[in-house]
């Protein structure tokens, strides 16, 4: 068995050379390693020779653990979901340079289309972005454009299109010349590369989670989208390999952990030791879970409101996840479909909701 520290992506190929040769690669935690390095010289030092020494010690004391490597449809689940990820950062930045763009150069397209990506928008940007340019153009030709693009809706008319010259003869923006017409060219170019680059991954990511067995069944919870689901299958894997949906939890830095001492009662905090993403994408679905879900919403309500021991409104949005981790579990391992009456039934609450005045 051969120890090391997980460093970024630099060990997956070492990992693949180990598990060749027939030998196992175990993985010492870093905080362990950092409280561990001054036991013996009583020195915050770190050097190549004193960190194999410490690491090589953790393993013998058995404070170690093997990484969990996915395989298979896994594999490909994590690795298309992070493709997505960088795509929407990406796709973002785009979006934010474009609109500094028309903050400096032509305010006033924000005024006449609450979206700068409108199809008849894009298609004034792409010609003639320019104030002067539109303004130069004129009503009627810019009509013609649209005609010509074959567009048809409520956007393609002549009030839309002497609102924006309108707004163009009276802007304020900086006045450009051609590298201005260039630089909003190349980012509306960018823009949609990486829009086609989205829809091209998110259908990829659909036909696998659909191959994977009882994962389309975690779409029937109101308020869970394909990548909430995708997103929690990348960073769960296989869900045979946890016994309870608790492991899950720790698994994904929501241990709850107490900071007490003789009579002082400390913070219950979450441990926040496990895989960040996962624990973002729970949170990050738990609003929109109580938004459009009566269910997950009178947990909630109850965890705000109970007579003994409320939570604040994060405590609570972190119970609500753990709740719907748990659900998660239930479906995937059980292959049921969601039924939010049959959940609400089986809670068993200690105390009832104060009565209303």
């Amino acid at each position: 068995m051969i120890g090391c520290e997980p460093t970024g992506h630099y060990w997956y190929t070492f990992y693949q050379f180990v598990k060749d040769h027939g030998m196992k690669l175990a993985f010492v935690n870093l905080a362990s390693v950092k409280k561990a390095k001054e036991l013996d010289d009583n020195s915050p030092k770190k050097t190549d020779l004193k960190d194999p020494k410490t690491i090589a010690k953790l393993v013998i004391d058995g404070r170690y653990s093997f990484p969990y490597v996915p395989e298979g449809i896994y594999e490909e689940t994590r690795e298309v979901t992070s493709s997505r990820d960088r795509i929407m950062k990406e796709l973002n930045a785009a979006s934010n340079r474009i609109q500094r763009w028309l903050k400096i150069y032509f305010p006033e397209y924000l005024t006449v289309y609450k979206k700068f990506d409108t199809t008849t928008g894009m298609m004034i940007l792409e010609e003639v972005p320019l104030p002067t340019m539109v303004t130069a153009l004129g009503v009627d030709n810019i009509i013609k454009i649209w005609r010509e693009h074959k567009v048809r809706g409520k956007g393609v008319s002549f009030n839309r299109a002497k609102t924006l010259v309108d707004a163009a003869h009276d802007s304020v923006g900086k006045s450009g010349g051609q590298g201005a017409v260039m630089e909003i060219q190349m980012l509306l170019e960018d823009y949609k590369v990486k829009k086609q680059q989205l829809e091209m991954v998110t259908s990829v990511m659909e036909e696998l989670i659909m191959q994977i067995p009882n994962a389309e069944k975690m779409l029937s919870v109101d308020g869970v989208g394909l990548v909430t689901v995708a997103g929690f299958i990348s960073e769960v894997g296989d869900i045979s390999r946890f016994k309870n949906p608790k492991q899950i939890q720790k698994y994904a830095g929501f241990e709850l952990v107490e900071n007490s001492s003789g009579k002082h009662k400390g913070r219950t905090t979450i441990s926040k030791r496990g895989r960040k993403k996962l624990r973002k994408i729970i949170y990050q679905v738990v609003l929109p879970l109580i938004q459009s879900n009566k269910e997950f919403r009178s947990i909630y309500d109850y965890y705000r409101k109970r007579i003994k021991n409320p939570l604040k409104g994060r405590q609570a949005m972190i119970a609500v996840g753990c709740k719907l981790i748990r659900v998660f579990f239930a479906i995937m391992t059980k292959g049921v479909v969601y039924n939010g009456s049959k959940m609400i039934e089986d809670i068993h609450r200690p105390t009832q909701l104060p009565q209303a005045a």
